[in-house]
């Protein structure tokens, strides 16, 4: 044994992903047009509505939406519109 070795390998490992994470980006986001998701923009600021539509580009049009700002909601709205490029992620707001 050298000195130069690692520790071993199940001390420094990472869990294993659960069975729920299967599927790409574009599966879960074809899975949650219609439903109720939460929008995180790098602003920190949540959108949370019923997610109409979005492209490739991660425009995304809500309905129902509602604006929070440390987790206070601070307006709400019909419809929104959020410009992809402020889209920090977009997470589910009931299971799918």
């Amino acid at each position: 044994m050298s000195d130069y070795e690692s520790p071993p390998a199940e001390e420094t490992s990472a869990p294993a992903p659960s069975t729920s994470s299967k599927g790409s980006p574009n599966d879960f986001l074809k899975a949650v047009v219609g439903k109720r998701v939460i929008v995180r923009l790098v602003s920190g600021v949540d959108y949370k509505g019923v997610l109409q539509c979005l492209d490739g580009y991660m425009n995304i049009a809500l309905e129902q939406t509602e604006e929070h700002v440390n987790g206070v909601v601070t307006n709400r709205y019909g419809d929104a519109f959020i410009r992809g490029n402020n889209v920090l992620y977009i997470s589910a707001g009931e299971p799918i």
